[in-house]
């Protein structure tokens, strides 16, 4: 039989009610004649309270041991979804990471699959399972030891398993119903979209979008995996959503298919820094160092051998910036006046295969940003984005001016 891989995020197993209700998509799926792995994350809430536990009794913990904890809420759900689906006589059975195995490296915390072999769970298929319940998130290490995958992991588990098993598809189910031309949040008039290609997914989830892990895509886009995000709680139209999915597989789309936002951005800038070969090897060789992720960068031009350079990041790692930065100064490595952090500013980015083909996306976005009166700091593109950085308290504005200038709620 086929199989397909069905994810299920936190808010869609919320509780037993939610447990069931997934149960019964499950199968739905299962009387269409798949073999299906459902792929299941620790119930809403849990993993955080399963965190602070694990920090109030050591704040400087043992890693190997935080995740033996963090992990257990996923092993819950798994057990208690085969057992939802037994109870409706279909044979199913909970997987642990181990049991599978699941074999990662041994980044606790942050483990990369490196390998999913098959025969376990194609095995029992052959005997009469029709579900694998396996618990996302995790996996195993070199060593032995439970390892698991960085917040959002699941959805990294379900493509990897839906790689590894050559599966029809890999369903994400969510609290949401698809991907959005922008957040609902803001705008009433952002629109779900039917298909987006895996490198504008990608994009968005890297710029801000949550829906997705960045991770999972990156699999998703290397391996093939058709990808569809639909939501748990919409029983109008369950099978209704978007598909991620080859660049290939869309005939034609909006220039721009998406407007994102981050607010989790700060901008640092050096003051008069010495302009010579070699200092940028020098500024972000330590940052680089400490895992400070920057983004944008610009540097100015040099007046009497000095220059400004500038670089965004995410607001919780300006403190490690700052230090690893101002060590480098005393140390002697980077000569500057002085360093200038500000927290206040937002990520905005329009992206969109279509501007591979056509010109003039970037000067309609920053004439729609001139004519609300918003200044953009810094400037960053690729093939198919343009990001800016604006004052923070422009964010909204900004997302709805840009959505309405690209005629984002019009299909095409």
């Amino acid at each position: 039989m086929p199989v397909l891989v069905m994810k299920f995020g936190g808010t869609s197993v919320a509780s037993l009610d939610e447990i069931k209700n997934a149960a019964k998509r499950v199968a739905s799926e299962v009387s269409a004649g798949h073999s299906v792995i459902v792929i299941v994350s620790a119930m809403a809430g849990k993993t955080n309270e399963l965190v602070q536990w694990a920090n109030e009794t050591s704040p400087l913990h043992d890693a190997r041991e935080y995740d033996a904890i963090v992990s257990s809420g996923e092993n819950v759900t798994a057990g208690l979804m085969a057992l939802t689906l037994q109870e409706m006589d279909i044979p199913a059975r909970s997987w642990q990471g181990w049991q599978v195995p699941v074999k990662t490296s041994s980044a606790h915390s942050s483990a990369r699959i490196e390998e999913i072999p098959t025969k376990n769970i194609m095995d029992k298929f052959s005997d009469g399972m029709r579900v694998a319940v396996v618990a996302g998130f995790q996996g195993l290490s070199e060593t032995g030891r439970i390892t698991t995958l960085g917040r959002g992991g699941s959805d990294t588990t379900a493509v990897a398993f839906a790689a590894a098993f050559e599966a029809i598809r890999c369903d994400i189910y969510t609290d949401v119903d698809g991907i959005y031309t922008t957040d609902p949040r803001i705008t009433e008039k952002a629109r779900r979209l039917n298909k987006i290609s895996f490198e504008e997914m990608l994009e968005l989830a890297s710029l801000g979008a949550k829906v997705l892990q960045t991770r999972s895509v990156e699999l998703a886009m290397r391996f093939n995996v058709k990808l569809r995000v639909l939501s748990s709680f919409d029983d109008k139209e369950p099978n209704i959503g978007t598909l991620v999915c080859s660049e290939e597989e869309i005939m034609e789309s909006n220039v721009v298919s998406g407007i994102a936002h981050s607010k989790d951005e700060a901008k640092m800038t050096l003051i008069s820094v010495a302009d010579r070969p070699g200092i940028a090897a020098a500024i972000f060789g330590p940052l680089s160092e400490v895992g400070v992720n920057v983004d944008m960068i610009i540097q100015n031009i040099a007046e009497e051998g000095r220059t400004d350079m500038t670089f965004s990041c995410p607001t919780d790692q300006v403190l490690k910036a700052e230090k690893a930065l101002n060590g480098s100064k005393d140390d002697g490595d980077i000569n500057f006046s002085h360093l200038v952090a500000d927290t206040n500013v937002a990520k905005i980015s329009a992206v969109g295969i279509g501007m591979r083909s056509q010109s003039g996306v970037a000067a309609k976005m920053f004439q729609t940003l001139s004519n609300e009166g918003i200044n953009i700091k810094v400037i960053a593109t690729s093939e198919i984005k343009i990001s800016v950085l604006i004052d923070r308290k422009y964010m909204e504005l900004a997302v709805q001016s840009l959505h309405d200038a690209f005629d984002l709620e019009k299909v095409t």
